[in-house]
């Protein structure tokens, strides 16, 4: 079975993974947003499929809404927030050569993880 996990945002269910790739379905609840944080090791690809938010990338924040996609590359500071009033859902595909919860470099986090 794959991965399953409640967070403090909301959660994420591993939908599919191999030695060089892992893809997510995330969730994150109305007015929740995840840490602000980068990782050495992957680089990820958003596509967002349901609700309204912002990204934030190197300090640069864009709105957005099904159908965006959005390239976070590796060693960039990246955050997502939920602005809308409906869960904001968008599939994540990683890749590099790790993709370990231990590769997440939290700069700023709501949650003080």
């Amino acid at each position: 079975m794959l991965e399953k996990s409640e967070r403090p945002w909301g959660r994420y269910e591993v939908l599919q993974e191999g030695a060089t790739y892992k893809v997510k379905s995330i969730h994150v609840a109305i007015g929740k947003r995840l840490s602000y944080q980068r990782h050495q090791k992957r680089s990820e690809h958003w596509y967002i499929t349901q609700g309204t938010g912002e990204v934030t990338l190197d300090g640069k924040i864009s709105p957005i809404s099904p159908g965006s996609v959005i390239a976070v590359p590796q060693g960039v500071l990246h955050r997502v927030h939920n602005t809308g009033n409906t869960e904001l859902i968008f599939i994540e595909v990683q890749t590099g050569s790790y993709f370990g919860e231990d590769d997440i470099e939290r700069v700023e986090d709501d949650f003080g993880r």
